[in-house]
């Protein structure tokens, strides 16, 4: 072929290599999901072995599913059929492969390190500060290659879906660079600049909006694509289209505080997060019913088509869980469901439903046009169709069901003002059938997918590739004036000026609502501050992030009369203002651990880790024989000291100095008292024992004098 030729061409290959990782990492995110949920369900599964445990496998399951299925997912679809919108080749072979294969080796990265415990222990950005390092490069690359093929195309305007597509690359790369300003420690090892109340609010802001601009925004740009362009009918609205875009792209932004009601969080934040997560009802629902009225005069297509039925139902999806996302951030509703299962269906109503469905229809009707051929089977594309559905209904509907009863058991309260399920475990047991149910459900969306592959290998051993290069066809409308055009249709064929108002409109919500916590004096009591943890306890501290402690545990007791009678008076901002990362969890598999602090003696802790069940029978949690083998690393204490000091924690340089020291002081006389009440000798070396003084220490710092 010669080079003439190639510039006339779609490059397709960058297509066909994204699609196929796409298809590749699903079997994997949806394989550790289900390991994950038999877990929960069976906790032997977890084998006693230190790399397969729950609280390591989860993190690794959501980036799996978030940045290996989805993102490759998006990227797929993004180069297909942005090179058919501007109606030419993407800017840059050599970007295109640099983007493919360097996002490939960033998701191995987390496949290897977030088992070894490597992980900042934050929601979807679990990743260590090289890898952070790593994603922010690739997606310079992507970026430059995306802006560039918009800067030479030869249509004129910018079709809807690229204006998802743009508010995607400006936000994320907003929301991971401020997310993820940190300071090494190590090579594997940082700390967030962000603190408590900061933190907090900076990672949910980060958090929702991962959710927004990567799971949402660019699902919708694929959706207003490929339902027209499959149906072979026109976008039901365009001014729709227009309204939906900028009341999304400007309200999602502001909704993130809505995953911290009724914590240390100051109230007029809380309140903004309800108010504006109410109000994306209304452009959520109004893309739902552009994607769907799209349709119009082709609802025959749902009978003979599968591809349709994956996108009809995966906007339905979308629809329920914009719908369920604004119910949960009422406050009233918020109370009883924060915390429980009914949140983890709701996510995974989107993930499974919106962004699983769309994929899979994306792939069906991709893989038979990038390897010239027909689907080798539409009867088994309509069987992964109906196993998928069913899979999703009964994970959905029996974590519905769960969350549901542990909120109701978690608040009540007798006549006599008392809890009327004091053990929290029993509110764990009861729930654990559903458990299997959820699993039952993760089953069948697997074999769903191994229907898909196996349809789809077929497919593509029937095609060709060689044969399915398509050539780039003369754009209707060429590139030139924008004299005689007004309003929002002159703004599309402005792709500067469309991008910058599309950044402006992310960062005004941004702003406003993080900028005001950044001044913590304001909302710090100076008579509740507390004293920052010992060397010792900062060790442990990590190691409980390291074994992923957080996901099932949350350290924010709220102001409500069950908690309040649970645990102890409410959580204060003051007491978590040096936590990096901050601790106040999402989901309580376990208790909350915000006063655990000398609740129990030492034995009680080290023999919980060892085997839960030896003091909490019927514990569903995994055994961690392991913390009594490896030793705690002292040596790197002073490192880790100097970099908190140096960002604002109260050390003295003494403490610095001897962080090493005091840390195995305080380790021998918990390892002497462990010894003493019947422990073995020998374990004040050991990352038990450095866990045992975080724990401790937890509610229990006091008041600095």
């Amino acid at each position: 072929m010669s080079n003439q030729n190639l510039l006339n061409t779609y490059d397709d290959d960058i297509v066909r290599k994204f699609l196929m990782a796409c298809l590749i990492w699903a079997g994997v995110a949806f394989l550790v999901g289900l390991i994950a949920a038999l877990q929960l369900a069976y906790w032997p599964l977890n084998l006693n072995l230190e790399w397969i445990t729950f609280g390591r496998l989860r993190p690794l399951h959501t980036n799996a599913a978030i940045f290996a299925f989805a993102g490759n997912a998006i990227f797929a679809g993004i180069y297909h059929s942005s090179q058919r919108l501007l109606k030419t080749r993407m800017f840059n072979d050599t970007l295109s492969a640099i983007h493919f294969w360097g996002w490939q080796l960033i998701i191995v990265a987390a496949a290897i390190t977030l088992p070894l415990g490597y992980t900042h222990g934050k929601e979807y950005a679990e990743l260590e500060w090289p890898i952070d390092l790593s994603i922010t490069l690739i997606w310079v690359v992507f970026a430059v290659n995306f802006f560039g093929t918009i800067a030479k195309r030869k249509e004129k305007h910018l079709y809807v879906a690229l204006w998802f597509y743009i508010a995607t690359i400006v936000t994320v790369a907003v929301l991971h660079i401020v997310n993820s300003i940190e300071i090494p420690v190590s090579f594997m090892k940082s700390y967030p600049v962000f603190a408590g109340i900061q933190d907090a609010l900076v990672q949910w802001w980060y958090g929702h909006n991962a959710v927004a601009f990567f799971l949402t925004t660019p699902f919708l740009g694929l959706m207003y694509y490929y339902i027209p362009k499959i149906a072979n009918r026109p976008v039901y609205s365009y001014r729709l289209s227009i309204v939906h875009f900028w009341a999304l792209v400007f309200l999602y932004i502001w909704a993130g505080p809505h995953h911290l009601l009724y914590t240390a969080l100051p109230e007029w934040a809380q309140t903004l997060g309800m108010i504006f997560s109410v109000m994306l009802w209304a452009p959520s629902w109004g893309g739902m019913i552009n994607g769907l009225l799209t349709l119009r005069g082709a609802w025959h297509l749902l009978r003979t088509e599968p591809t349709i039925k994956f996108l009809v139902t995966a906007v339905t999806f979308y629809a329920m869980s914009t719908f369920e996302g604004p119910l949960l951030s009422i406050k009233s509703v918020n109370a009883l469901g924060h915390y429980t299962d009914w949140i983890i269906g709701h996510v995974h109503g989107g993930a499974l439903g919106w962004n699983g469905f769309l994929a899979f229809g994306m792939a069906y009707y991709l893989v038979p046009k990038l390897w010239k051929t027909e689907l080798f089977s539409k009867k088994l594309a309509n069987t992964h169709f109906w196993i998928g559905t069913t899979g999703i209904l009964l994970y959905y509907i029996s974590m519905w069901a769960a969350g549901i009863t542990q909120g109701l058991m978690w608040r009540n309260i007798d006549a006599s003002g008392r809890l009327l399920y004091p053990d929290f475990v029993e509110t764990v047991t009861k729930i654990v059938p559903l458990y299997w149910v959820r699993a039952l459900g993760g089953l069948f969306f697997l074999t769903g997918y191994l229907i898909m592959m196996y349809n789809i290998t077929k497919t593509i051993q029937q095609g060709n590739a060689a044969k399915a290069t398509e050539t780039i066809p003369t754009p209707a409308h060429q590139m030139g004036s924008h004299e005689h055009e007004t309003g929002h249709r002159k703004l599309e064929g402005m792709a500067t000026v469309f991008t910058v108002l599309a950044l402006i409109a992310i960062l005004v919500g941004s702003v406003i609502e993080i900028y005001p916590t950044l001044s913590l004096h304001k909302y710090v009591k100076q008579e509740n501050i507390t004293s920052p943890y010992t060397a010792l306890e900062l060790a442990g501290r990590d190691i409980y992030i390291k074994e992923g402690c957080y996901v099932c545990h949350s350290q924010m007791i709220r102001p409500m009369a069950s908690e309040v009678l649970r645990y102890g008076q409410p959580s204060t901002l003051e007491e978590s203002m040096y936590d990096r990362p901050f601790q106040w969890g999402s989901k309580r598999t376990g208790p909350d651990l915000a006063r655990v602090g000398s609740k129990y003696p030492n034995l009680w802790h080290y023999r919980h880790m060892i085997d839960p069940r030896t003091v909490t029978p019927n514990s569903i949690m995994p055994n961690y024989p392991w913390l009594v083998q490896h030793d705690t690393d002292f040596l790197i204490l002073r490192k880790k000291l100097s970099v908190m000091k140096n960002l604002g924690v109260p050390y003295s340089d003494a403490e610095v100095s001897n962080a090493d020291i005091d840390a195995q002081k305080q380790a021998q006389t918990i390892a002497d008292d462990l010894q003493a009440q019947g422990a073995p000798a020998g374990l004040a070396k050991k990352e038990i024992v450095a866990l045992i003084a975080y724990l401790q220490a937890l509610g229990q710092k006091g008041v600095k004098k």
